[in-house]
Formats: C-alpha cells, sequence, structure tokens
C-alpha cells in the first residue's frame, strides 16, 4: 500500500472536535485554570484590587444629554423615571472610574512606575468599563477577566491586550478573580454581582479562604435598598460577627484609604 501522501492523523492536542467536545470538557476546564495563572506569572502580577458591580452604568456627561433630550422630546413619564435612573447610576460610574485612577496613581507612584497592585475587573461594560478606564487614565494597567455571553460585547477597550481574559466557566473566572485579589470593592449590580459578592463573603464566612481580604460595599444607599443585613441576623441564619465581613462606604477618598491602609499593613 503507498503511504506517501497519506495525511498524518491528528494528534489528540490538535484535535479541536474532541477539545470541543462534552468529553474534553475537563481538560477545557484545567486551561482555563492554567493559562491565566502563567499569564500572570510572565506579568509579575501577584496582588490586586477587584471592582465588582453592574454592566449597566453610563458615563455622567452621557446619562445627563440623554435625559436631557427625553425631556425636550416629551417623553412619556414612564421613560423618563427610567432616565433619570440612568442618571442616579451613573454617579458609581464616575466612582468607580475616580477610585480605580487614584489608586494606579497611587500605585504607579510608589513603585516608580513598575506596580505591584493592579485595578482588576470583569473586563465588560458599566461598572467594569469605569475601573479600566480610571486605571488607563493614571497611565497604568489593569486587568480584565471576561466572561463569552450572548449578550454583551466583547472586553472592554480600556484593558491591554495581555491583560485582557476571556472565560467560558464562571467558576473558574471566580477562582482568578479570589486567587490573586487582596480587596474587593462591590458597587451596585445585579445578579451576577450579588453572585460574586455572596461566593466570596461564603468563602471567608466557612474559612475556606483565611487571607485577610477587605471588602467595600459602596453606596450605602443602593445596598440598604436592595439587601437588608441585619433582617439576615435577625432570622438567624448569620451570626453578628457575619456583619463584620464587610463595610459601606460613600466616598472615593474613604475607600481609597481603607484600601491602601489594608494592603500596607497586610501585603506590602
Amino acid at each position: 500500500m503507498n503511504t506517501e501522501n497519506r495525511p498524518h492523523p491528528d494528534k489528540a492536542y490538535k484535535n479541536l472536535d474532541f477539545l470541543n467536545s462534552p468529553t474534553a470538557r475537563s481538560i477545557r476546564v484545567q486551561c482555563e485554570f492554567t493559562e491565566p495563572g502563567e499569564r500572570f506569572r510572565k506579568l509579575g502580577i501577584k496582588h490586586s484590587v477587584v471592582f465588582f458591580g453592574s454592566a449597566r452604568p453610563i458615563p455622567m456627561e452621557q446619562a445627563e444629554k440623554e435625559l436631557e433630550a427625553l425631556k425636550k422630546d416629551s417623553a412619556d413619564p414612564s421613560t423618563l423615571i427610567r432616565a433619570k435612573n440612568v442618571v442616579r447610576l451613573a454617579k458609581y460610574y464616575e466612582a468607580t472610574r475616580q477610585l480605580a485612577f487614584e489608586l494606579t496613581e497611587w500605585e504607579m507612584k510608589r513603585t516608580n512606575g513598575n506596580p505591584k497592585i493592579f485595578v482588576c475587573t470583569g473586563g465588560g461594560p458599566g461598572i467594569m468599563e469605569a475601573g479600566n478606564r480610571g486605571a488607563h487614565e493614571a497611565n497604568g494597567k489593569s486587568i480584565g477577566l471576561g466572561i463569552s455571553l450572548p449578550f454583551e460585547q466583547t472586553n472592554n477597550e480600556y484593558i491591554p491586550y495581555d491583560y485582557s481574559f476571556e472565560f467560558h466557566y464562571f467558576f473558574v473566572r471566580k477562582y482568578w478573580f479570589h486567587y490573586i485579589s487582596k480587596a474587593m470593592v462591590a458597587f451596585p449590580g445585579g445578579f451576577g454581582t450579588m453572585d460574586e459578592l455572596f461566593e466570596v463573603l461564603t468563602l471567608i464566612q466557612t474559612r475556606k479562604s483565611t487571607k485577610h481580604l477587605p471588602i467595600l460595599l459602596y453606596g450605602k444607599e443602593y445596598w440598604d435598598d436592595v439587601l437588608n443585613f441585619e433582617k439576615y441576623v435577625e432570622w438567624g441564619v448569620i451570626s453578628p460577627e457575619d456583619l463584620k465581613l464587610f463595610r459601606f462606604v460613600d466616598e472615593v477618598q474613604e475607600a481609597k484609604e481603607i484600601i491602601i491602609k489594608e494592603l500596607l499593613e497586610h501585603y506590602l
């Protein structure tokens, strides 16, 4: 038999049909555990401050313009209410942007442009964009741990290419959020933000995570509106000391000072 022109069979690790099959799911999961760690090692990334929050907030200037346009067009009351809520939410976009800017600027000055601590977000729009944007405006780099979703755009433009990741598995992405984090700030957000926040709180409460990890909830007005933590205690489903796992902040400067103090005391 003449085998001279016969093509070689694919090696298993080059067989895309196999690698994308249900059978190879565990291999794909392992890749998402392994490749980011190797990239972090090469980039010298060991510490991050994670910003969580909604993908929906937009910059204040844009939100105010949209509201004024709707007012001129005599929009119906429900539309105007939604537009006003967009403006209300936009202040958190700006707070995120400013906090990321100030933390990055502080770190750049502290290390003479060789930072050891990086802002880290979920990579998408809204609060995530604001965090990466603030770091970019401070002439620093930041991390974006994106997730592939059918209804959301790709990672925002403020993340350097090497610092931009895209995950398929939520649980692996959460692992990397937590693994290098040294502080977390949760801004107003929806189901995804609550999911990430409560998972971290559970890890700390159950002592599956024992590292020092300050958690700030930014915007007490919002958090008091959507969650009543004291009721958890009243119903006996958490202990009073569990309320010490996080703290509320309402000002960028306050958040910055707390984070820097904690980083200096425990990690730097």
